[in-house]
């Protein structure tokens, strides 16, 4: 056990935090003055031809946004585009296309920033930062902005451990350090794990034994959750455990909806007193009555605060219809005034409903809040925790002052996103690659061909030996100590058995098991009519592109050839891969799923390249309404019944970019539960790597294999 220098490690991580903001701060300055708003939207980074539908005040005396599509371009659903629940962006006046770079430079930071809080399909909603707004008239747009916010709490939680004294670094910290190693779990431990009286007694073997190690140990565990294998049940049982025992609880996760999945779960159990903290808009509905805003609701100071807020949306109006200066001023010194009353009510309340809580709930960047400050808890858990940064991991860490923590993940899917090691380098010589060890799940030794790139096509630099943001607390966590404090759960209850063996057998020890009710489960088995096919009758099918008559382009290329190429792409989009024939292949193979019966909402199309999925977007979405589109990244988490892969690849020169990244394609080969269809070139994505030649040999022998032709293409078009 190699220890860490505390004070070297967060002093390198302020380092590549700053790094990382910069890379984000560069690329939002120079997409939006050097590319038109079609491009941005196109690209995932912007959204066109809004209107505002509705403005209120929310939760904290914040401004709600909902944006919708101009009725003068059509309104209705929203086109594709990349902005997620959580994203920081700008409401801005919409450029027109026409302007010149030298006007649209900037363009986004004449506008509102605000986060949005809540993506649907006719609209987005955005909760504004300043209380004093003035929304923009006429045709809007949002544009995703670097999230400055977060690394300032992820800047100020380094600095905190960065000045820590060591007289000053917990029992918890050293383990996580390797200053010490972890207390050995006592026979008294385990006999007290032993005798435990199930809340779920349908729990597997697996996760029982994962629940007595969590709670045996002292300092630290890992609950390693591969896909399907019900990571979230367990964290429930846990919880229910550990509240049997006395003890307090902070429980968090990377992004909003990892929290409400386990608020919704957890909610079932009655009398548990627990606090979602977080604003209202950006939480699921069916978590809302676990919030701040609706149990303040309850609290005897509730009616005078909801007396105030309704002033506010009052004085909120005025301000839009009145167009006096004098009067606009003299409107927003009372709501000034109002909001500070607002704000000092509403802490009050907050206080008390925290104190009162035993389980409290919120999102790895929430936990370093005012709410928390001073509260006391005995475990943080954090779900999803493969996919957070170490720094974010740390907030809650040291907000609680716990002792124990609990992490629950997969670091066999796709770390977190680091936009830093974007940065264009010459390309090294090809390195030979190196396997994975499954018997210590290191990833420390996959070769560049290994390393993801962005969605757009470029190369991530090869992964240093230092760590670097990408490398998570999970994973540190593994190498410094090993996998004594990891328990793994090995029964899925998602997939067919034969969509589960090959990430089985390649990246989790061949120790996945198909619970019965999914292991032989089909199409022809959902709960409605389902002709049988050779299509519905198959749990994987490969489609095999190999021999040169599918080839990949850069989007670049494919709108030259269209006569769709627009000034000013080259650089954003130029490099992102589509391949139109692989395209036809998806179109033939989703219209025969539905043909068969299957329904479009039960189908999701899922491919590793931007330019591919505006490509499948522009083909699908009109003739299959309820098919879900989507990237292999966004799609992480997620479960549909069949699921079509793109894989895009095919050239002369057997390059395959980011698909040597193994847990970018564990991710993709693990999402449907009934059906996988893939559809690539063999000799393209073989050739990138050794576990992508393994895929392909397998696919090629437990497979329905196909070899598509262009004329039954063209006919089927």
């Amino acid at each position: 056990m190699k220890q860490t220098d505390i004070q070297s490690f967060a002093t390198s991580q302020l380092s590549l935090l700053d790094h990382e903001l910069q890379a984000e701060l560069a690329e939002t300055q120079l997409l939006t003055s050097t590319h038109a708003p079609t491009v941005l939207q196109r690209a995932g980074l912007a959204l066109l031809n809004l209107t505002v539908s509705s403005q209120r005040t929310g939760f904290g005396g914040k401004t709600l946004l909902e944006l919708s599509l101009d009725p003068a371009v059509g309104g209705g659903e929203l086109p594709e585009h990349g902005l997620r629940t959580g994203d920081i962006c700008a409401v801005a006046e919409q450029p027109k296309g026409a302007e010149r770079k030298k006007e649209r430079e900037g363009m986004e930071k004449r506008g509102v920033d605000g986060v949005v809080t809540k993506v649907q399909r006719e609209a987005v909603k955005v909760a504004l930062d300043k209380d004093e707004v003035e929304v923009p008239g006429g045709k809007l747009w949002l544009v995703k902005l670097a999230n400055d916010v977060t690394y300032k709490r992820l800047n100020q939680t380094m600095t905190q451990l960065q000045k820590l004294q060591p007289s000053e670094h917990s029992p918890l910290t050293q383990v996580l350090f390797g200053q010490s190693s972890p207390t050995p779990i006592s026979p008294d431990d385990l006999s007290t794990a032993a005798e435990i009286k199930w809340h779920d007694p349908s729990l597997n073997p697996s996760q029982q034994a994962a629940i007595r190690f969590a709670l045996a140990t002292r300092e630290v565990a890992l609950i390693h959750g591969p896909p399907g294998t019900g990571k979230t049940h367990t964290l429930i049982e846990l919880i229910l455990q550990l509240l049997a025992r006395g003890q307090r609880l902070l429980v968090c996760g990377p992004s909003n909806i990892s929290v409400d999945n386990i608020v919704e779960r957890l909610a079932r159990h009655k009398g548990i007193p627990m606090l979602r903290l977080g604003h209202p808009a950006r939480l699921l509905p069916a978590v809302l009555s676990h919030s701040l805003d609706v149990l303040s609701k309850t609290s005897e100071a509730a009616g005078i605060v909801g007396d105030v807020r309704a002033e506010m949306d009052g004085k909120q109006a005025s301000i839009r219809k009145t167009r006096n200066g004098r009067e606009r001023r003299m409107i927003y010194g009372e709501l000034r005034e109002l909001r500070r009353e607002y704000r000092q009510r509403e802490e009050r309340m907050v206080g008390d409903l925290v104190r009162g809580s035993r389980v409290v709930l919120c999102t790895l960047h929430g936990a370093g809040g005012f709410h928390l400050r001073g509260e006391r808890f005995d475990v943080v858990i954090v779900d999803e925790a493969s996919q957070a940064l170490e720094a974010q991991c740390w907030i809650p860490v040291l907000a609680s002052n716990a002792p124990k923590l609990v992490l629950a993940g997969d670091h066999l899917q796709l770390p977190p996103t680091i936009k830093s090691l974007n940065t264009k380098q010459s390309k090294p010589p090809a390195k030979k690659v190196a396997e994975v060890d499954t018997a210590t799940n290191d990833l420390t030794n996959l070769s560049i061909d290994d390393k993801p790139e962005s969605p757009n096509g470029n190369h991530k630099n090869p992964k240093p030996a230092t760590p670097t943001l990408e490398t998570t607390l999970f994973d540190r966590l593994l190498a410094l100590h090993g996998p004594t404090l990891k328990r793994m759960l090995t029964t899925q209850y998602r997939m067919h058995e034969t969509i589960m063996a090959f990430p089985s057998q390649a990246l989790y020890e061949n120790k996945l098991l198909a619970a019965e009710a999914v292991k032989t489960r089909l199409l022809t088995d959902l709960p409605y009519a389902v002709q049988e096919t050779e299509d519905t009758r198959e749990p994987v099918v490969f489609w095999d592109t190999q021999g040169g008559d599918f080839p990949e382009k850069s989007e670049e290329e494919a709108d030259d050839e269209t006569g769709a190429a627009k000034k000013g792409r080259s650089g954003l989009l130029a490099e992102s891969k589509v391949n139109e024939h692989e395209a036809a292949i998806v179109r033939l193979h989703v219209g025969r799923l539905v043909a068969a019966g299957v329904k479009a909402g039960d189908i999701a199309i899922i491919t590793p390249y931007n330019g591919q999925l505006a490509l499948l977007s522009q083909l699908l979405k009109e003739r299959f309404p309820g098919v879900e589109l989507g990237s292999i990244d966004g799609f992480q988490g997620r479960e549909k019944e069949a699921v079509v892969v793109s894989l895009v690849r095919s050239n002369g020169e057997r390059e395959v970019g980011f698909l040597g990244e193994r847990r970018r394609l564990n991710v993709a080969m693990t999402r449907p539960k009934r059906h996988l269809c893939v559809v690539g070139d063999s000799e393209t994505v073989g050739s990138g790597s050794k576990f992508l030649k393994a895929w392909m040999l397998w696919l090629e022998e437990r497979a329905d294999l196909r070899y598509p032709h262009l004329a039954e293409l063209q006919e089927e078009g």
